[in-house]
């Protein structure tokens, strides 16, 4: 992955499962693979020496180094994927591949894989409808999508319509 053009790179702290949780997003999601996985030359507080320490991964494109640090720290829904979508099977099959893989549902299209990584799973339907230049569809695709977990394209054109 070391590559002159990407400066930054996401870093996301998992307990042990850095290496599973890259082959779960490079089999999800195109444009995404895993790279180099970098073992520990020691022994450390929450593992062994010749543990999976840090694996390299892109998830569709954006590059990505998860970091075996122990349970220190969780994840929040203050960072999140959010995967667009362009129709209800891609919706679904994101959305199942993810809450079906021991992850859970959420509100408003947003939903966590097993690892705890949140994600938001958006149709550009309804992304289409939050900037309707009506600002009663708007509203009322709102009013849809709050009621919903993960999101039904069909009931977000229903409501920009009115």
């Amino acid at each position: 992955m070391t590559n002159p053009v990407n400066k930054a790179l996401i870093c996301l702290w998992y307990e042990r499962n850095a290496e599973e949780a890259a082959a779960f997003y490079a089999r999800t999601f195109p444009g995404s693979s895993v790279g180099a996985t970098h073992r520990a030359p020691g022994d450390y507080p929450d593992g062994k020496e010749g543990d999976a320490l840090t694996v390299e991964f892109t998830v569709l494109g954006i590059p990505c180094i998860g970091l075996n640090g122990g349970p220190a720290f969780k994840h929040s829904e203050a960072f999140s994927f959010q995967i667009s979508t362009k129709d209800q099977e891609e919706t679904d099959r994101y959305w199942k591949a993810i809450v079906g893989n021991g992850g859970q549902e959420s509100q408003c299209g947003w939903c966590k894989d097993k690892w705890g990584i949140s994600w938001q799973i958006t149709p550009a339907a309804l992304t289409d409808g939050m900037s309707d230049p009506d600002p009663a569809a708007r509203k009322r695709v709102f009013a849809a999508m709050m009621e919903m977990k993960k999101i039904d394209i069909a009931a977000i054109n229903a409501a920009r319509k009115g």
